[in-house]
């Protein structure tokens, strides 16, 4: 994998780290990038080792959405081919939003268009104060289409009807109130922030991390009846009877750490 556009590195614990490397442009994402970060969560996704993945950008930003010169390609595309290109950004979200790993965006400095996008696909999200944000799309003439479903989720649709239509900068402060961030600290304290959350979601199962996914995935605005109550039945049931589950079990009532922490 080229290190010219995205870095990964893997520590002991099986944390996974990306970082979006292209910081002379603000970490746009041209068809290269995209292509390494499709590749980079397949590849971790699979791997038993890796416990939790970290999306980051190099330098000063976050991401600044689409490179300007594929934009431009863009526009010389014919609609067959600007969709095959739409569908290249929508599996590139998808394969965060669905990874089976904890994803956290560290969110190191300003995000724009897309670069919301990859906030919103990842499962908890932390930023820097002095970070900046814009759903910017409609001042060029375009929509924020691809993204739309991970950001309407992540800030409701309430939020989306301002940002989407008015492109608007937002803070660091707003970003958290409408949910786009879960969490603000000083930028000096951005890892020290991620080591926190790492030592919470590493403490934890996981196979019912997977599963916890899966769950959210599958109840999600479903209406509550009784075809969910039996579906969530019996996915706790399987979880009760699995090898992880009962160890976690045991180990809690004879006050001891459980064997995934012993590694």
């Amino acid at each position: 994998m080229s290190e010219q556009v995205l870095i990964t590195t893997l520590d002991s614990r099986g944390v996974a780290r990306l970082t979006m490397n292209r910081p002379d442009i603000r970490n746009a994402f041209n068809e290269e990038l995209i292509s390494e970060i499709c590749e980079a969560m397949g590849r971790l996704n699979a791997d038993p080792n890796v416990r939790v993945i970290v999306l980051t950008g190099g330098g000063k930003a976050f991401s600044a959405g689409a490179d300007l010169n594929m934009m431009k390609r863009a526009a010389r595309f014919s609609a067959a081919e600007n969709k095959d290109d739409a569908r290249r950004l929508a599996h590139m979200l998808y394969s965060i939003y669905h990874s089976p790993k904890p994803t956290v965006a560290l969110v190191n400095g300003p995000a724009m268009g897309g670069g919301i996008g990859l906030i919103a696909a990842c499962d908890i999200a932390i930023g820097a104060d002095t970070a900046f944000f814009a759903l910017s799309e409609v001042r060029v003439g375009l929509i924020p289409a691809v993204i739309s479903p991970f950001v309407i989720q992540a800030i409701t649709v309430r939020q989306a009807r301002r940002y989407f239509t008015t492109g608007e900068r937002f803070d660091a402060a707003e970003a958290r109130r409408i949910g786009l961030l879960h969490r603000i600290v000083n930028a000096d304290a951005l890892n020290d922030a991620l080591e926190e959350t790492l030592g919470e979601l590493l403490v934890c199962g996981p196979q019912s991390q997977t599963l916890a996914q899966e769950l959210i995935h599958k109840v999600a605005y479903r209406p509550l009846g009784d075809a969910v109550m039996e579906e969530t039945a019996g996915m706790i049931a399987k979880t009760r009877a699995s090898d992880e589950g009962k160890e976690g079990v045991t180990a809690f009532l004879e006050k001891r750490k459980p064997s995934w922490l012993k590694a």
